[in-house]
């Protein structure tokens, strides 16, 4: 049975652990909301599954968020907000719904000087080109003529899991993923996976000083303030209920480094023909 919380929550839900960092955007432009947060460690990464897959993923995942009485569902996943956004608005109804690639695309075409956008994902995310075909409408709703250059960097989710934010390794594979968008002459850079503003000190520095990088659940998490319009009664700490449907104590030593601070306790939660909290 879904766990009851003082306000009617924000749902935000991602494929593992790297959704933490847009919880940790809102607790910044939202912080007397409550969250309800499903990280699905059973089945991470979405990024290297089939598309058919992440669509079935995304509407389980709803689901779980509709069971908890939601009133709006920000989807902290880059692959799901690539190929299966709209299972989600359609599961959805009339609640809104944020995805990561609408407002990060935005902010890219504003952030840009030149019109040379460098875009960072997983290999779902990059090859869906939905963050080019975003751009490109966006673009042309600015007036502005852009032109992208992606990049897959998986190994960026494992060493931002593992806490490898200045390892000799991480500087190293940055150098490998980075040096072809460098060489573009890039001056934005879309970090198209939460997983990577861990990683925001190694991607700026090796991709250089003077290029913007665009911070998908940040874009959103200013997406989610402006859509939020209904009184709530303030906390000092917003309450958070954090479901995970594997390795809860894992995840809880991770998400705490993710979000800088203390988290509530995560609780296991199992698919048994719908979602139960264990």
């Amino acid at each position: 049975m879904p766990i009851e919380v003082a306000l009617k929550p924000i749902g935000v839900f991602d494929s593992g652990i790297g959704g933490m960092t847009v919880v940790k955007e809102l607790f910044t432009t939202v912080p007397h909301e409550a969250i309800v947060y499903f990280g699905d460690t059973a089945r991470v990464p979405y990024g290297a599954k089939s598309r058919e897959t992440v669509r079935r993923y995304a509407r389980e995942d709803t689901e779980l968020m509709l069971a908890h009485g939601v009133k709006m569902i920000v989807v902290a996943c880059n692959t799901v907000s690539a190929v299966a956004l709209d299972e989600v608005e359609r599961m959805a109804g009339s609640i809104p719904v944020i995805g990561m690639i609408a407002p990060t695309a935005k902010e890219a075409v504003r952030a840009t000087r030149s019109g040379r956008i460098g875009i960072i994902g997983t290999e779902a995310t990059v090859a869906s080109k939905a963050y080019e075909e975003a751009i490109a409408r966006e673009a042309a709703l600015q007036g502005k003529s852009c032109e992208t250059f992606a990049a897959a960097c998986p190994l960026f989710v494992p060493l931002a899991e593992e806490g490898w934010t200045n390892h000799p390794a991480t500087h190293l594979i940055a150098e490998e993923y980075l040096r072809p968008l460098r060489e573009h002459k890039i001056d934005t850079l879309v970090l198209g996976c939460t997983h990577y503003p861990v990683l925001l000190d190694v991607i700026q520095k090796t991709i250089g000083k003077d290029v913007t990088l665009v911070n998908s659940g940040a874009e959103a998490a200013k997406l989610v303030a402006q859509q939020i319009s209904e009184p709530h009664t303030p906390y000092p700490i917003p309450h958070t209920l954090i479901l995970v449907s594997d390795m809860p104590r894992k995840f809880q030593q991770i998400g705490e480094r993710f979000l800088g601070r203390p988290m509530p306790e995560a609780k296991l939660v199992t698919w048994r023909e719908s979602w139960v909290v264990t």
